[in-house]
């Protein structure tokens, strides 16, 4: 069985490969695509693979932004890190819609899936609608990621946004702390993560830290018109400091 997989996150990809195998050992990953325009040029220049699973949302725009370019006719599955989506419209649309991290069951029941229509004989081919779907998608998608997951050894793990206090930058590698005081490598820059968390429960301080309310122990009056901001335990002795023109956003951040 060939396999697409188009997902621009290197940790969900890599626990999606991990479960197909999993499931079957010979499957074969034909490729991993990252966005839309590498989907588009792939799907252009290769033969259908015999299944493909679909991150919704990718880093240069919806995976819906694929089928309005070329023509895709083998069986589909979506996957999301987002349980507010409409189920309706995108079982419909194709034949099924995984959440991630992607579970074994749960794959397997999409496999289950596709053998019965292939033994009934009904079309597999989905009949997309990408208008519906998007749609659908801007009533039911939530603005901001409510969930990050993180590779431990070799398990993956997932933790909710409310369990972060913040996210800081060191030595080109961006960590997110947790509210229990661990930390975990995660696989986004601070640029991205700025398009990505709820600016009400996250405020950018600086060029390296991301803080939620809750990880803030004390702020006071510093040099230049700039705050500085004591966290609660702080990753190294750097002063945390809000720029000046930044400070008057913080404090109406912090008075909300």
């Amino acid at each position: 069985m060939k396999i697409v997989i188009v997902e621009d996150e290197y940790l969900a990809a890599e626990g999606l490969i991990t479960q197909l195998r999993r499931y079957n050992a010979s499957a074969e990953i034909s490729a991993v695509l990252d966005s839309v325009k590498t989907a588009v040029r792939w799907f252009h220049e290769h033969p259908m693979p015999d299944i493909a699973f679909f991150d919704i949302q990718l880093a240069d725009g919806l995976s819906f932004d694929i089928f309005e370019q070329v023509k895709i006719t083998c069986p589909l599955v979506f996957t999301t890190a987002y349980d507010a989506y409409s189920l309706r419209a995108f079982k419909v649309n194709s034949i099924d819609y995984l959440l991630k991290p992607v579970e074994l069951e749960a794959l397997k029941g999409a496999f289950e899936k596709l053998d019965l229509l292939r033994g009934s004989g009904s079309a597999l081919q989905a009949v997309l609608d990408p208008d519906l779907l998007r749609r659908m998608l801007a009533r039911a998608v939530p603005a901001y990621k409510t969930r990050f997951m993180v590779k431990i050894g070799d398990h993956l793990s997932t933790f909710a946004a409310e369990e972060i206090d913040f996210f800081f930058g060191e030595n080109k590698i961006v960590w997110m702390r947790l509210k229990n005081g661990r930390k975990y490598m995660v696989d986004y820059t601070l640029e991205e993560l700025e398009d990505l968390l709820d600016p009400g429960q996250f405020f950018r301080l600086n060029r390296k830290f991301f803080a939620t309310f809750g990880a803030i122990k004390n702020v006071v009056a510093y040099t230049n018109s700039r705050l500085k901001v004591l966290l609660k335990d702080p990753p190294d002795a750097e002063d945390v400091l809000v720029s000046r023109e930044k400070a008057e956003d913080f404090r109406v951040w912090l008075g909300k």
